[in-house]
């Protein structure tokens, strides 16, 4: 078994991860980030950017190439049926973004590299930790592939050797799934039920206003964004029963219908459930290029990690995907969390700093869970929103002080 070492190792190169490391060498601090990934994701899916984060964004130098491939959208309007009940305006410069996540993490990657000189190790797994006192012993895997099966061919990745790193810190941005998470034996619980959810990407003749559009019903939260060039998405709340029996995690290879294979079927749906949920879309579904089956449930880490060991991100929480909230809040985590290390490392802060940080992600993770707080009506709140205000939370794409005015405009105070 093979030892090296670092003052902080970063586990998961997603958007959380890959900031958490640029934060940490800017700050000088030596730092290495692997994933068990091959490489970044490849695939189309779209993310946005609260302006709060492209602020921040902006300050690294990377927010530039993100506008270019992005689009800027200055409202989020909320619909029930054929009636547009309300809306709000966002902040400006920029206004919140959207744009491929493959944009996002290789504009991330590409400055940590020619900035810093630090490197992504793909195809590394975290396995496991033993704590020393003054450091930590990380274990991991390199891992290989290799092709399997002959019918349908699949790609199998296999250990192709297990070597230690001693590291100061451990920073788990892992996802949802994390094994740093697990290791550390942190109780990840749910806060809600499942929410199943079916994503299309498609072309349309037709442009739209540079606004989301949120559909609330009775029953369901369904969205759609407006993406850079013709392309929409729709994203539709949808019955289990309704979906396969498998939901896949975000796959990392770009799914693609040419145009000679689109399927009809899968139009005619998109076509079909707009009619019913959003009969004010009139824009033509010409190519389905991506779609994808997923859910959403709401969970909270019960601490955001102990010692040198710390979570941030889908690693610590989830929620709904209508706001955007957890990647981006995890973004600022990452920036929160890389200050307290770099107090700890570099000024002689004490290691019982990062409770700081573990008591303001509980607070607020507490409040957009609606565990807390949450959001109260006024006198003049309509009945609409009144009914639908804690749906509304989980939709608005901001948090902290910045969750305020959206709300406002609501006729809704944040409590």
């Amino acid at each position: 078994m093979r030892q090296n070492q670092t003052e902080v190792l970063v586990v998961g190169a997603g958007p959380v991860g890959l900031l958490t490391a640029l934060l940490l060498a800017e700050a000088g601090i030596d730092v290495r980030i692997l994933d068990r990934e091959p490489r970044t994701t490849t695939r189309s899916y779209a993310c946005a950017l609260h302006p709060r984060v492209m602020r921040l964004l902006k300050r690294l130098g990377v927010a530039e190439p993100l506008l270019e491939q992005g689009r800027q959208l200055d409202r989020m309007a909320f619909y029930d049926g054929q009636l547009r009940r309300a809306e709000v305006k966002l902040p400006q410069s920029p206004f919140l973004v959207i744009l491929p996540q493959s944009a996002l993490e290789g504009a991330l990657e590409e400055r940590l590299h020619q900035g810093f000189g630090v490197t992504v190790a793909w195809d590394h797994r975290f396995a496991d930790l033993r704590d020393e006192g003054d450091s930590l012993m990380v274990e991991v895997e390199e891992l290989g592939g290799t092709g399997t099966g002959y019918i349908v061919p699949h790609w199998e990745s296999l250990v192709r050797r297990t070597f230690a790193v001693r590291a100061q810190f451990l920073v788990g941005a892992d996802g949802h799934n994390s094994l740093v998470r697990q290791r550390l034996g942190i109780e990840y619980s749910k806060m809600g039920g499942p929410e199943f959810f079916a994503a299309y990407e498609f072309l349309s003749d037709t442009p739209i206003e540079p606004e989301v559009r949120v559909v609330l019903d009775q029953r369901t939260t369904n969205v759609l964004w407006p993406l850079p060039g013709n392309k929409h998405r729709w994203t539709f709340q949808v019955d289990r029963s309704e979906l396969g029996a498998e939901f896949p995690e975000k796959e990392r290879r770009l799914v693609r219908f040419e145009q000679k294979a689109v399927d009809e079927r899968i139009r005619q749906y998109v076509q079909k459930m707009v009619r019913e949920r959003a009969p004010w879309f009139s824009a033509g579904v010409r190519e389905v290029t991506w779609c994808t089956e997923v859910f959403f449930e709401a969970r909270l880490a019960k601490e955001f990690g102990k010692d040198r060991c710390w979570l941030a991100g889908d690693a610590a929480h989830q929620t709904g995907p209508v706001g955007a909230q957890s990647m981006n809040i995890g973004m600022l985590e990452a920036e929160a969390l890389a200050q307290r290390l770099r107090h700890i490392l570099r000024a002689n802060a004490p290691l019982a700093s990062l409770e700081d940080y573990n008591r303001e992600g509980q607070a607020e993770w507490r409040r957009l869970l609606g565990l807390t707080g949450g959001l109260q009506t006024r006198k003049e709140t309509s009945d609409w929103v009144a009914e639908r205000r804690s749906r509304l939370l989980s939709c608005l794409p901001a948090s902290g002080e910045d969750l305020t005015p959206l709300a406002g405009q609501l006729g809704l105070d944040v409590c």
